[in-house]
């Protein structure tokens, strides 16, 4: 009964068109020099051959679609190749956002249940989840719920997401007292502005949201390191000036790792 929400399909070929206009649908694929563009082409079409991609509820998994996935899941791992994504095969895309029950423990210890709307979400040793709708290239939007999602996977390949991707034990230590300071100046950050909003603004209203307005990542990344991470990953790859402004130590991390420098155009 729960397969048959699903409808999944194997593509065979993607037209160069197709990529050509997806590609230039996001304006953080602009940065993009050299042979970088059909490098990244090359794998995202390996990445639709490999992976299945199933449309839930309806939805028609069209060839803009795959194409538009495919490219910016691909982006963090353009330097490193398909493997760190072996551990899953399929892709499932809602035609909305989607509920999932979630359990949350505070400080005091007491488990909290309830159910939240998700954009997207990835799962250790299984498929991505993504919300179309949030996916869409929207030129007024430099951000990517894909490259988040990916880079969690990333993340979940030596097991629970922690902030820390797999490398070497000394390696590990390094870039998490990086990310840890780059964290808790984040959370001081976000606990400043909180405190300064008046007892009369909505933090949640169109009027309290301007408070956050000037903070160098999405509050969301105040969740815990590994959200820290996710969001601060996508920023490297959606708006690099800004990550290397606010953190510049984590900047340099994310280079290594990545293998990538998105700024020489930026630097002149």
């Amino acid at each position: 009964m729960f397969r048959k929400l699903f409808r999944g399909l194997r593509p065979k070929v993607i037209e160069d068109a197709v990529w050509t206009q997806s590609l230039a649908a996001m304006r953080f694929f602009d940065r993009l020099v050299g042979d970088d563009r059909e490098r990244l082409i090359d794998l995202a079409r390996q990445f639709t051959v490999s992976k299945t991609f199933s449309g839930t509820h309806g939805l028609e998994v069209t060839d803009t679609i795959r194409a538009t996935i495919a490219l910016q899941a691909c982006l963090p791992v353009l330097r490193l190749g398909l493997r760190p994504y072996d551990d899953f095969i399929e892709v499932i895309i809602y035609p909305d956002r989607f509920l999932a029950p979630r359990s949350r423990t505070d400080e005091a210890g007491v488990v909290h249940e309830g159910i939240e709307e998700l954009a997207g979400e990835a799962m250790d040793q299984g498929p991505v989840v993504l919300a179309w709708p949030d996916i869409t290239p929207d030129p007024m939007w430099a951000g990517s719920v894909v490259i988040h999602e990916f880079i969690h996977k990333l993340d979940m390949l030596d097991g629970e997401a922690d902030g820390c991707p797999p490398m070497a034990s000394a390696d590990r230590v390094e870039w998490m007292r990086i990310l840890e300071a780059a964290y808790e100046r984040f959370c001081d950050q976000l606990d400043a502005i909180e405190a300064a909003i008046p007892i009369d603004v909505d933090p949640e209203s169109e009027a309290g949201e301007a408070w956050f307005a000037d903070l160098p990542l999405d509050p969301y990344a105040a969740t815990d390191p590994a959200e820290f991470f996710a969001v601060s990953g996508e920023v490297f790859f959606t708006d690099p000036e800004a990550l290397r402004q606010a953190f510049p130590r984590l900047f340099e991390c994310y280079q290594q790792f990545f293998r990538f420098d998105l700024l020489p155009r930026c630097d002149g």
